[in-house]
């Protein structure tokens, strides 16, 4: 298939496909990847670690009812989880571990044929590519002048795929009528919630392998579309923004998106759609976690207050654990969450670390008898230094060791 990849097949399709999925070496590799992701088990509550106990024969039976085409997917069940900065709940997919070892044995096949020809702007759920590459070319933009941006946003776009239509874009490179059909079959996967049951009738499924990939393919088009107009696009799954130098460029832009979105049977968002000239103080965008403005970039409100409410679950004034033990189990948070936010302004990360100490000052005070939070001589009591000593991480601290210059 390698070969093939390199020199390209008859006509462009491929004929011949399921063997690869069902290969042993594919389906060994594709319950690794499962494993790395972790997760949940699903309707049949099979966890991870139950099933690579009998790994071998799991694989075997997988392989046998792929290879004889017995194989059917089981119903995804769908579990509520907090939305960052809301009181309101997201539905969260959680496909069987059989289920998603299969999706990702069939993704292992599919992806390079298609990858090759994405679009270099793409940088969603792609081999070797991330956020941090999306949000470089994004601020080089700016820099170049591309402030005026169409900042898009696709209404419920996972949830109203058109299924036919994005068949049809698997179909440009895929004749094996068999992994068209296991490709159907995740489409059309029913959902349990609870004791409710149903079969959704567009999209792909929440929490699926395969997912990402089949987003990255119906938009596909788009993203050459954009390229071939001339214009600036960035895209990261189904969020995008366009760059331009100009309103006029910007409209224009848009108005293309607008086009594309309704014969493609999807729906740019009215109220989160819109155009903004990030140069001007109050007409920033949002994009990946970040807020962009005026020559300047940091966490959005939603990025702060996820942080924060993991920050909160940690510290808690009546929590049993150790001084220590909570710093630790904090650092943790704040040094993810450093990754990728170091590239903030710098007030926004030092407002964040005042915000820890306050928290883990609450502890300390609840500890000497004192109640409520913060106040008067605390921050002379448990100074930053304190804090400091304790192996507390500062991200403000962080980010200016991160900006020095190398030396010599």
């Amino acid at each position: 298939m390698l070969t093939a990849l390199d020199v390209g097949v008859k006509g462009g399709r491929w004929f011949s496909l399921i063997d690869k999925v069902y290969a042993p070496p594919n389906l060994r590799a594709a319950f690794a990847r499962v494993k790395a992701n972790r997760g949940s088990g699903g309707v049949d509550h099979v966890t991870v670690e139950r099933f690579e106990a009998h790994l071998d024969a799991e694989l075997d039976r997988l392989a046998a009812s792929l290879r004889d085409g017995t194989y059917r997917p089981q119903a995804i069940r769908r579990a509520w989880i907090p939305k960052p900065g809301s009181r309101e709940k997201r539905p969260l997919g959680i496909p069987t571990v059989r289920d998603r070892v299969v999706q990702a044995a069939l993704r292992n096949v599919l992806e390079p044929i298609f990858e090759r020809e994405f679009a270099a702007h793409s940088y969603g759920f792609r081999p070797k590519r991330g956020t941090k590459d999306a949000l470089r070319r994004v601020d080089g933009l700016l820099r170049a002048g591309h402030t005026w941006v169409v900042d898009a946003d696709l209404k419920s776009y996972f949830d109203t795929i058109p299924r036919d239509r994005l068949l049809g874009r698997v179909r440009t490179r895929v004749s094996d009528g068999r992994v068209l059909a296991l490709v159907e079959a995740f489409l059309r996967q029913g959902v349990l919630d609870g004791l409710e049951s149903w079969t959704p009738t567009a999209g792909t499924p929440q929490g699926a392998v395969i997912s990402p990939l089949l987003s990255n393919l119906y938009l596909d088009p788009l993203d050459h579309l954009m390229a071939e107009r001339g214009y600036e696009m960035t895209r990261y799954a189904d969020d995008f923004v366009v760059q331009c130098r100009s309103e006029t460029e910007a409209r224009d832009a848009l108005a293309a998106l607008e086009a594309w979105t309704a014969q493609a049977g999807l729906r740019l968002h009215p109220d989160k759609t819109r155009i903004t000239d990030a140069a001007r103080k109050g007409g920033g965008f949002e994009f990946l976690g970040y807020h962009f403005e005026a020559g300047r970039r940091w966490p959005r409100t939603k990025s702060l207050a996820k942080v924060k409410d993991a920050i909160r679950a940690k510290t808690h004034r009546a929590n049993a654990k150790s001084l220590s033990q909570t710093i630790a189990d904090v650092n943790r948070t704040l040094r993810g969450w450093f990754e990728h936010f170091k590239h903030s302004h710098w007030t926004w990360l030092r407002d964040l670390d005042k915000w820890v100490r306050m928290r883990l000052r609450g502890i300390l005070r609840k500890r000497s008898g004192r109640r409520g939070r913060e106040r008067g001589t605390d921050h002379q009591r448990w100074p930053n230094a304190f804090f400091d000593a304790q192996g507390l991480f500062s991200i403000h601290a962080a980010q200016r060791a991160f900006r020095l210059p190398p030396l010599g």
